[in-house]
């Protein structure tokens, strides 16, 4: 493997080194992640969003805030993540606290979004009952010509929330399902990690 991560005391040089390799070999979006919350009832959700930041303080990804994923987040922050990229044969689960980004992060990453994206952002209700999707659109057209002529602001109602992970587990598809498997744990959010190797 290019990259031992049974050789690491640290999972982010890892996972910097997988999702580059995924960037290369993926044909669309190498970024995508399933992120897994629970609603009021401890039922899970689970849904595709892309993965728009990482450093070692976490995940992030943006939203409206009056989304399902984010009214969930809100009330249980907790989440998990799974990146899985099927050309390489290999995935990441994460695990950890949520919390959400500072109104200048949201700022910055709002700012470099196509405009139509950040028109959408000030049009849909997200989650919410649709109509029709001439509804979604004269909704679009109209925002369109309020901010005709000046770039639209972020909204209130879209930030980021930043998964802040506990354990992150690599997954290394392995010839007659003897995979290669190694966990990284830590106890709390700034601890040090510790590495174990699973069985497949």
């Amino acid at each position: 493997m290019p990259y031992d991560f049974h050789q690491a005391d640290d999972p982010f040089p890892v996972f910097e080194t997988w999702l580059e390799e995924a960037t290369a070999a993926e044909p669309n979006d190498p970024n995508a992640m399933a992120l897994a919350t629970v609603d009021a009832s401890g039922l899970p959700d689970v849904r595709m969003v892309l993965m728009n930041g990482y450093d070692r303080r976490g995940f992030v990804f943006y939203t409206n805030l009056g989304s399902a994923k984010a009214r969930e987040l809100d009330a249980t922050p907790k989440a998990s993540l799974l990146f899985h990229w099927k050309s390489l044969r290999r995935q990441v689960r994460v695990r950890g606290t949520v919390e959400r980004v500072t109104p200048e992060e949201a700022d910055a990453y709002y700012a470099t979004r196509p405009r139509l994206s950040r028109i959408g952002a000030w049009a849909s209700i997200q989650s919410q009952p649709l109509d029709s999707r001439e509804t979604l659109e004269r909704a679009v057209a109209a925002r369109e010509t309020e901010f005709l002529g000046r770039e639209p602001p972020r909204p209130s109602w879209w930030s980021g929330f930043r998964i802040v992970p506990i354990s992150i587990e690599f997954w290394q598809d392995g010839a007659f399902r003897l995979h290669d498997r190694a966990l990284f744990e830590r106890t709390s959010e700034d601890g040090s990690w510790t590495r174990t190797r699973l069985y497949p």
